[in-house]
């Protein structure tokens, strides 16, 4: 009886060691469970808090940004701005500094395809929220970013409202543009790139009342073999100098990709592709240019 009741106890104890390895494990997973659910539910919280506080952002007029204060567009400069640039529904437009968005809803009522760049998110995921509550979420679109540090060459226009040393630091980049882009400001200027066209806004309008209208003028300067003469153009941004042979040129201007200038009283308009400039002169002759 002793010696049966040994082996029991030997082999109940072997079973319940060879059981502990698994029953650990058995813990260890549950555990883990309970900790992945923790976490899981700890980052719900936080997105709902999150989006609560997000929900509940209103920003206030001069408060401090990346370079700039904020301070909003009145809506009566907004449709100028936009009237100003000339905007149809096949335009892309791209709003520098978008704030509450509403440059960018705007051009997406009058049917454009819109995107803001912002660098406060919350005011950008404001922005989205006014878009969506507009029923324009699809056209109206913002990303949170640095503007100096954005793609914009697929717009075709660019609207903004930065401080005077903004607009000359992007100056160089907006002159890169493809030409015809159309740059239009709220009151601030570009240095001593004079603007194409000015408007302002009497009615409805407090403060920064005035738009300003750049074009990208394409690049010209250099010289150029015209009808057998050369033709030598110097260039300071939309505006030309120049000589036709030994003839001296004046009222050289660009609009985009569109030049005109005169020589000996003859006008000569034309349009700039890459090396090559074709147009009108004299009793409505032809003219071709080509890049030496």
């Amino acid at each position: 009886m002793h010696v049966t009741i040994n082996r029991v106890s030997r082999e109940s104890t072997v079973g319940e060691r060879d059981a502990h390895p698994s029953r650990a494990r058995r813990v260890r997973a549950l555990r883990r469970a309970v900790l992945a659910c923790s976490l899981a539910v700890s980052a719900a919280l936080a997105t709902l808090v999150a989006h609560a506080q997000a929900a509940d952002y209103q920003p206030e007029v001069g408060q401090a940004g990346k370079d700039v204060v904020w301070v909003p567009t009145s809506q009566a400069l907004v449709e100028r701005m936009l009237d100003l640039g000339r905007v149809t529904p096949a335009d892309y437009l791209i709003d520098l500094g978008s704030g509450d968005g509403r440059t960018v809803i705007t051009a997406a009522r009058r049917g454009l395809t819109a995107h803001g760049i912002e660098y406060n998110p919350d005011m950008a995921e404001l922005a989205r929220r006014n878009a969506a509550s507009a029923g324009l979420a699809e056209r109206a679109t913002f990303a949170t970013g640095d503007l100096f540090e954005a793609d914009l060459s697929r717009a075709d226009v660019i609207t903004m409202f930065l401080l005077p040393s903004i607009n000359e630091r992007l100056r160089p980049i907006l002159l890169d543009l493809k030409p015809g882009t159309r740059v239009v400001s709220n009151t601030f200027r570009m240095g001593d790139w004079q603007p194409d066209q000015t408007a302002t806004v009497d009615a409805d309008c407090q403060n920064w009342c005035t738009a300003l209208l750049w074009i990208v003028p394409a690049k010209v300067e250099g010289t150029w073999r015209m009808d057998g003469q050369e033709l030598k153009l110097s260039q300071r941004f939309q505006m030309l100098s120049g000589t036709l042979g030994q003839a001296p040129i004046s009222d050289g201007r660009l609009n985009g990709s569109e030049i005109s200038f005169t020589v000996g009283g003859v006008r000569y308009t034309g349009t700039v592709d890459g090396k090559r400039i074709t147009g009108k002169g004299r009793d409505g002759a032809n003219w071709s240019a080509t890049r030496l």
